[in-house]
């Protein structure tokens, strides 16, 4: 195999002190994600944080005020649940970042060790886990499909649910007498419908809006002996709620009159809703009571709101961040008043610069330009989010602000394929994914250069995950426009990359596409990269993961032998983990290697 160029890792990145303190400060400041607690034991709660270096799983007792870190493994640790007497902490093991493993217990307070939670259950990729006093069920997918299993009373697991397609757990009663699982039967994991079963398997309802319509199950009522279910629907162009009796198999529409995209979750008593409302990138925090259909919105500062949950006792607690302050988690009391709820040891990351709104047709792009740049087009980065069901929003990001520090203006596309602007902006990619996406891409593109915001000839591309797969194809399709690119984890060679894949994966490609690549082999040819590598002018980094089972080392090593054949500039750096990594160092190392190679090339 040939030996392809590697990427340098400048240390120190800026020649001025300062300012390099300053952005590895941004990436080393402790973070902490929003705590969830134990239904029954509100005080036993759980979140992450990179304090160590790595983002691993800690425990807090809230009465006591003490802390722990419960999980130690050198590529972190990332999902973790409390069951709901607070007695017991689970969290996900997998190898070296692969996703691929079991779900594990060990007793919240300190003195054992992890073990297997549940007998019986192979490994697999998570599809879902909900744990009751006497019921748990995992869901796990393989290449074989999906399985849900349930054990009851601490016995074996015992498979309630198989299916070749994908789909897994997503609620369990708080009474523990129905689970809702979410699937794709007929055949369209993007789109997917509702099954409601006893914990041995029996069936007891069925809900499906139809095609290009998902529902998704957010959860059972918090009150025992209340199995409604709260739902999130599209049945008029984007994400609404709904309340599903599945007893009776009655629903209720709840409705909300809020431009953009909302989600939900209940108040303790279920009585009213916890409303998050997405609109133009930023999120705001509401109240719905189910009995007056009064909406009250919820005292939160202009940004976006991360995650949101409501304590037994009514109070909001929430993570919030704008792209010019580092995020914090915050509640909000009954009474109205705000602080600061958990704030980790250590320094403060240094603030940033606040986006600007730019829209270009139905296009919505944030753009931001150094706080002492000149007047002037700048070089600039537009930075492509992933997903592509995701989308870039005013929030912070030690990301954005080093190419900021390197002088660099930023821009981010919420291209088609984006969520928060309704299913059909999110669904207008299906049957031309990429190429889609880069027509958005270009008008913003055009409108940077245009406008005198960005210097022509000094306009990067960069991305990863579905960003990573945008530029490179960016890079083959639009070569006129492009003097660098930078791809992380990227799809380089969509049929290979089908083939190595995980199948959740190949299952929403094949809802993308239309098909899989045996019966479409030629779409998809036409939405890889690989196809057109040969025109690819500009010199570009390739970023990739050994153990990344969303975007496999092979077809990214494909396109590398291309351009390596036909001389192409291009560098790499591969790392020992997944798809990105949860280590601090490991992450300013690749940041410092992304800067130090665009301003190389330019």
């Amino acid at each position: 195999m040939t030996t392809h160029p590697t990427a340098e890792v400048p240390d120190p990145l800026f020649d001025d002190a300062e300012a390099e303190a300053r952005w590895r400060e941004r990436f080393t400041a402790p973070r902490v994600s929003l705590p969830g607690w134990a239904d029954d034991a509100p005080d036993r709660s759980l979140y992450l944080s990179n304090a160590s270096g790595v983002w691993e799983i800690y425990a807090w007792d809230r009465g006591s005020d003490t802390h722990r870190k419960v999980t130690d493994r050198p590529n972190g640790t990332s999902h973790a649940a409390l069951s709901p007497d607070g007695e017991t902490i689970w969290w996900f093991a997998d190898s070296d970042g692969d996703e691929f493993g079991v779900w594990v217990s060990e007793p919240f307070k300190p003195g054992a060790d992890a073990k297997p939670a549940v007998a019986g259950v192979p490994a697999g990729y998570p599809a879902g886990l909900e744990i009751g006093h006497q019921v748990v069920s995992i869901g796990t997918s393989t290449d074989d499909g999906t399985t849900v299993y349930v054990s009851r009373n601490g016995g074996p697991a015992e498979v309630v649910y198989a299916h070749q397609n994908d789909g897994g757990v997503a609620a369990l009663s708080r009474d523990e007498t129905l689970l809702a699982l979410a699937h794709s039967e007929h055949g369209d994991n993007r789109h997917t419908a509702l099954r409601v079963i006893t914990p041995d398997g029996t069936r007891v309802a069925e809900k499906w809006d139809g095609p290009g319509k998902g529902l998704d199950a957010i959860a059972f009522s918090p009150v025992r002996g209340d199995n409604r279910l709260l739902v999130l629907h599209e049945r008029r162009g984007k994400e609404e709620l709904l309340i599903w009796d599945v007893t009776d198999d009655t629903e209720t529409e709840i409705g909300i009159d809020l431009p953009g995209e909302i989600s939900a979750d209940w108040y303790e008593d279920a009585t009213a809703l916890l409303v998050v409302h997405t609109f133009k990138a930023r999120n705001t925090l509401h109240r719905y009571d189910l009995n007056t259909g009064t909406l009250s919105a919820l005292d939160t500062p202009h940004g976006t709101v991360g995650s949101a949950d409501v304590r037994p006792d009514g109070a909001v607690e929430y993570s919030w961040s704008s792209a010019a302050q580092p995020g914090v988690v915050r509640v909000l009391d009954v009474d109205g008043d705000e602080r600061v709820l958990l704030a980790p040891p250590g320094h403060k990351a240094p603030p940033s610069v606040e986006l600007q709104d730019v829209f270009v047709g139905d296009v919505h792009a944030l753009v931001a330009r150094p706080a002492d740049a000149p007047d002037g087009p700048l070089p600039t980065v537009f930075s492509l989010h992933g997903g592509p069901h995701s989308a870039d929003e005013d929030r912070f990001s030690a990301y954005r602000a080093v190419w900021l520090d390197a002088g660099f203006a930023v821009v981010h596309v919420n291209y088609r394929g984006s969520t928060g602007y309704g299913s059909q902006w999110r669904d207008a990619i299906e049957g031309r994914p990429g190429l889609t996406e880069l027509e958005d891409v270009a008008a913003v593109h055009d409108w940077a250069v245009g406008s005198g915001f960005a210097d022509p000839a000094k306009c990067v591309v960069n991305g990863a995950s579905w960003g990573g797969y945008l530029s490179l194809l960016a890079l083959g399709t639009q070569p006129e426009r492009w003097a660098a690119g930078v791809a992380g984890v990227p799809v380089a060679d969509y049929l290979a990359a089908y083939e190595d894949e995980m199948e959740p994966l190949r299952a929403f490609d094949r809802a993308l596409f239309g098909g899989s690549p045996e019966e479409l082999p030629d779409r998809y040819r036409e939405c890889s990269p690989l196809t057109y590598v040969d025109a690819v002018r500009a010199p570009v980094l390739v970023l990739a993961g050994e153990n990344d089972p969303r975007c496999p080392i092979r077809q990214i090593d494909n396109y590398l032998e291309r351009l390596a054949a036909r001389g192409a500039a291009y560098e790499v750096y591969r790392y020992d983990a997944g798809h990105g990594s949860l280590v601090v160092a490991e992450t300013i190392r690749q940041t410092a290697a992304e800067v130090a190679f665009v301003r190389k090339v330019l």
